[in-house]
């Protein structure tokens, strides 16, 4: 089992209040769970009115398909939302012992 995180962090150009950041957050992390059915939380700077930080987590049998989830909720959250996209990131984590990295080269001792 894999867990891929993706991370997104926007610039809220124009945003002067808190009520303004939370409909923005709330609006987009309904679009993401409605599309992909994935987990969604805003992580850090939650009292930065110029910053919002999300976590976009889903569980996969293995790694291409948690890769490509996560790498379709970017372009959509990408596409949902007027806001710059500052920066992003997938990470992705085995649960079970098996290697993350359909790639890599297994241990078979």
């Amino acid at each position: 089992m894999i867990i891929g995180v993706l991370t997104l962090t926007f610039r809220l150009h124009g945003n002067r209040s808190l009520k303004g950041k939370r409909q923005v957050a709330a609006s987009l992390k309904q679009k993401l769970r409605n599309s992909f059915n994935v987990a969604v939380s805003e992580i850090a700077r939650q009292d930065d009115l110029g910053t919002l930080a999300l976590a976009v987590v889903t569980v996969g049998p293995d790694s291409r398909v948690v890769q490509s989830r996560l790498d379709k909720a970017l372009m959509h959250a990408q596409a949902a939302t007027s806001e710059e996209l500052a920066d992003s990131g997938i990470e992705l984590f085995s649960a079970d012992g098996a290697d993350a990295d359909p790639g890599a080269p297994q241990d078979w001792n």
